[in-house]
């Protein structure tokens, strides 16, 4: 990682790891869950998971008024435990462990220069919230 802040979210879900880590990999659940708020949806998905593939969603305004592509290349894949990538000049990380209230999914991230530390926190807790709700739904 670069001299950039790193931000960490995480979230506990409540079901078992070979769930969560499908709902997390799989193009067809990234389209149900990712987005920091209602207003947002990802319309595309694409995973190639394994190191060395890519990965791209495309986040856009309900309303239609903006969107953006968020892809990268993954780095380092350990199943049901590991996820590592680069996006950008930035990278980040995706770690999954079991605890007894179900998985940890705590995700570490270089902090881009553009928005706040603080924004940037809480737009990725909020996708990582999303993800909750919809992997114990």
């Amino acid at each position: 990682m670069t001299n950039a802040p790193v931000i960490t979210v995480e979230t506990t879900v409540n079901a078992p790891l070979a769930t969560v880590w499908k709902a997390y990999v799989t193009p067809e659940d990234i389209i149900q869950w990712n987005a920091a708020s209602d207003d947002w949806h990802t319309t595309m998905a694409n995973v190639d998971l394994r190191e060395g593939g890519a990965f791209s969603s495309r986040m856009e305004a309900k309303d239609g008024s903006m969107g953006f592509d968020f892809a990268g290349t993954y780095t380092k894949v350990i199943p049901q435990k590991l996820i590592a990538y680069a996006f950008g000049d930035r990278t980040a990380e995706v770690k999954f462990s079991e605890a007894p209230e179900g998985v940890n999914v705590r995700v570490t991230f270089e902090a881009e220069k553009t928005n706040p530390v603080d924004m940037q926190r809480g737009g990725w807790q909020a996708i990582l919230d999303n993800f909750k709700r919809y992997v114990e739904a």
